[in-house]
């Protein structure tokens, strides 16, 4: 994308901020009928994705814990907070060296994303009750950091495809 001023850029960060937000916002709206607790559709991990894409790892990881700290006391609690984070930060580590180091395609970075932002969580909830048979669950976060992951991946590469065409026409 064409380079902006820093004042564009800073608004522009809020409003991915605030989308961000609101994805996480009508995830905590959106009933999911499951067998395992704390399955979700990681909808504002599309706006990280984006981010991620088209602004840079600096601005997406602003985007991310942003929305992980505001997101966890505004719809969750502190232990919301750790687990996102947990979870967010290894991820987020994760979709960087595969777009940067190994150049994977923006599908395959975010199912590594949701794959691993499910462990992420799960590695603290085997901390926070000290009880490693937690992580059996692990086959089931897997494959639906698989499925949700995939999804997003599709979404966000339509958006990002989009984006970068609108901003060409310019």
């Amino acid at each position: 994308m064409k380079q902006r001023s820093k004042g564009k850029t800073v608004a522009l960060l809020g409003m991915l901020l605030a989308l961000a937000l609101l994805c996480s916002y009508i995830e905590t709206l959106i009933p999911m009928p499951m067998v395992v607790p704390g399955i979700k559709m990681g909808l504002a991990n599309l706006v990280v994705l984006t981010t991620m894409y088209l602004l840079g790892p600096k601005e997406a990881l602003a985007v991310s814990c942003a929305r992980i700290f505001l997101s966890g006391f505004l719809f969750g609690n502190m232990f919301a907070v750790v687990y996102s984070l947990a979870g967010g930060i290894l991820s987020f580590c994760v979709m960087l060296l595969l777009k940067q180091v190994w150049k994977y395609n923006i599908l395959t970075v975010s199912v590594a994303g949701g794959i691993f932002h499910n462990l992420g969580q799960l590695l603290v909830a085997a901390l926070v009750v000290e009880n490693v048979n937690i992580l059996y669950y692990m086959s089931i976060l897997f494959f639906s950091g698989l499925v949700t992951g995939a999804v997003i991946g599709c979404i966000s590469r339509e958006v990002v495809l989009r984006l970068a065409d609108l901003e060409g026409r310019k």
